[in-house]
């Protein structure tokens, strides 16, 4: 033969063509295992994104499940009867109506989360578990046909390499000992059992070639049937899933539209019917201070003796002229300055508090008197300041008159006509009984002026400010001064 007489010997080409190797490609360099490989990693890819929609619908599943929990705390929070829930009408189309529909939707909520928990639970994931199995099923099944006809294929190429490996080493012996070797050795012999595994090879490769064909023909539908199952499983998952948030939204849409429903005016227009004997009557006229009775309003220790406008010249030796305040001398002997008669702008509380009896005032001239004492009426000027003279001045003399006439009463002591200081007296005249004008009055005389410190007309506080604003000077007393109807019988100073 030819090829027995060539020098030379071409060993086989192992091109990497795959499956479909050209007839010189007695052992190709593709490798058996790839194609069942990739589908094996294939359905293992199919069966992991399985696994996570089944991951995914078990934690929709319990997040329904936690939902109904926290919709019952919800509900606690409204399960108990209102707090003074008298106030609303307990008949539907109030408020208490509304809160009753926002527990009963509430409590739907808490059923329609548990009822989809459950019907996830026992409808959508068995059928992805099934599908789950399936995949595995299929895995196995590639596992022990293709991939196991595939190991096959690898084991008979590597008998068939390694018979033409031996060929190529005889032919060369045959070359270099010019024909002779053992009958075992012979090319001949080795020609045909690479042949012999060759064909063997081959017949497997053909076989493992339609099994793979008839694999990849069945992963078709196989696939189909993966997605078919999926969507069926995703349709039942929405139809649960989504109609519990229909449900829902439509429980909401309930309580809105029951709140909506109550008439802006219902529950006060039955509140005001049901408390009608508790509520303020707007028909009611409305209080005036003047007709307010109130415990010792008219105490005799409360009318003053004479109060007025007055003004006075400041304690400061630098300051010039006179300032107007409101003056009162009360029956607990005490001459007050105010800053005007109002009493409701602002707290009444004296400037200025001079305890008459431990005082001494000074005969009038025109309308110009004084008075000295010590100021009592706890302010920062009256702790710095000790006993005082105060240089007062009437709108007329006959007011002037007046003053004198009652501060004298209860003064202890008279000084000087002379306005600009008052003397004081002995201990024995500060009484304001020891006084000499006092003592030299007749009975008649004190009576008359006791009258005349006795006004029949009564001013409101109103009234007085406005006489004061307008200029008219205070008053005497408007009310029977503080005796018993004996001292009317026998006057006395008071």
């Amino acid at each position: 033969m030819s090829s027995a007489t060539s020098p030379t010997s071409t060993l086989p080409s192992r091109a990497a063509t795959g499956l479909r190797t050209s007839a010189e490609d007695a052992v190709p360099d593709f490798d058996p295992t790839t194609t069942a490989g990739l589908l094996a990693e294939r359905l293992q890819a199919w069966k992991h994104a399985v696994g996570y929609l089944e991951d995914y619908v078990t934690a929709i599943e319990k997040i329904h499940g936690r939902h109904a929990k926290e919709y019952e705390k919800a509900l606690k929070t409204i399960s108990t009867p209102l707090r003074e829930g008298h106030h609303f009408d307990q008949s539907l189309g109030g408020v208490a109506g509304f809160f009753e529909n926002m527990r009963s939707n509430t409590q739907a909520m808490i059923n329609t989360n548990i009822e989809t928990e459950k019907s996830i639970k026992g409808s959508v994931l068995p059928i992805l578990e099934r599908l789950h199995k399936e995949i595995k099923h299929k895995a196995k099944e590639l596992q022990s046909g293709a991939q196991s006809g595939a190991k096959e294929v690898e084991k008979l190429r590597n008998t068939t390499q390694r018979h033409i490996e031996l060929l190529g080493q005889q032919t060369a012996s045959y070359d270099s000992a010019g024909g002779k070797l053992n009958g075992h050795d012979d090319p001949y012999v080795i020609h045909r059992g690479v042949l012999h595994r060759l064909s063997n090879q081959v017949l497997a490769e053909n076989n493992h070639k339609n099994d793979l064909v008839a694999v990849q023909n069945n992963f078709k539908s196989f696939e189909s049937h993966v997605l078919e199952v999926i969507q069926q499983a995703m349709e039942a998952f929405v139809q649960l899933a989504g109609g519990q948030g229909e449900k829902v939204r439509a429980l909401y849409g309930d309580m809105l539209g029951t709140i909506q429903c109550v008439p802006r005016d219902f529950e006060w227009t039955n509140f005001s019917h049901r408390c009608s004997d508790r509520l303020a009557n707007a028909n009611d006229p409305a209080r005036a201070v003047e007709a307010i009775q109130f415990p010792n309003m008219e105490h005799a220790s409360t009318k003053p003796l004479i109060e007025g406008s007055l003004e006075r010249k400041s304690r400061n030796k630098l300051s010039w002229g006179y300032s107007s305040g409101y003056y009162v001398v009360t029956p607990s002997k005490f001459l007050h300055e105010f800053k005007d008669s109002d009493d409701t702008r602002q707290d009444p509380k004296p400037e200025l508090s001079i305890y008459l009896p431990d005082a001494v005032i000074g005969a009038p001239n025109s309308e110009k008197f004084n008075v000295k004492g010590k100021d009592k009426s706890k302010t920062i000027s009256s702790k710095l300041a000790g006993s005082t003279e105060l240089a007062f001045k009437a709108h007329t003399p006959a007011d002037a008159q007046k003053w004198f006439r009652i501060i004298r009463t209860v003064c202890g002591a008279t000084g000087p006509a002379e306005p600009s200081s008052p003397v004081p007296n002995s201990p024995v005249a500060a009484s304001p009984f020891a006084a000499t004008p006092v003592a030299t009055t007749a009975p008649d005389e004190k009576a008359g002026n006791k009258l005349a410190m006795d006004s029949p007309v009564a001013e409101t506080p109103a009234q007085g400010h406005k006489a004061q604003e307008a200029g008219v000077t205070g008053g005497e007393a408007a009310h029977p001064p503080v005796s018993t109807p004996a001292a009317e019988k026998k006057p006395e100073a008071p």
